[in-house]
């Protein structure tokens, strides 16, 4: 396991949309542990694989039930209520802002063997695998932010 240096907030790369992963092997293990490594130098809650400069649908989110690996993940369901959150990045230089965000959401991906599961979040779970996802879409949370703070 290795800590990656994280991309800049800045950086042209964030805008890009992330290719899906088609080999569950050492590879993909590996950027998972040190995704996961990364995450817990920096105290962060979600990465996504563009925070590590790679283009793969990856993403690793730390909740209080342990650590989270998405691989390839799509949004199955989202509540209609909404909730307001302040949302902020791993990746050096970036903003904080508000962000409206469906309060629970419902994710359909596969584990680290290509098994498919399915993961339910509420409130900052639910804000953070979103915040997540866009970035393998090349979306950031400041091109939805209803306030950003520099």
């Amino acid at each position: 396991m290795a800590i990656r240096n994280l991309t800049n907030w800045n950086d042209p790369l964030f805008h890009k949309t992330s290719k899906l992963v088609t080999n569950f092997d050492d590879r993909l293990w590996a950027l998972l542990d040190d995704m996961r490594e990364t995450l817990e130098k920096v105290k962060g809650y979600g990465c996504a694989a563009v925070h590590v400069r790679v283009l793969r649908r990856v993403v690793v989110v730390l909740d209080k039930d342990g650590v989270i690996e998405l691989i390839n993940p799509s949004i199955s369901e989202t509540s209609e209520k909404m909730e307001r959150v302040l949302e902020g990045s791993i990746a050096p230089d970036a903003p904080r802002g508000y962000v409206e965000r469906p309060d629970k959401v419902t994710i359909s991906a596969f584990d680290r063997h290509g098994e498919p599961i399915k993961i339910t979040g509420e409130g900052f779970l639910a804000a953070t695998l979103l915040h997540e996802i866009d970035h393998l879409d090349g979306i950031l949370f400041t091109d939805k932010a209803t306030e950003i703070m520099r």
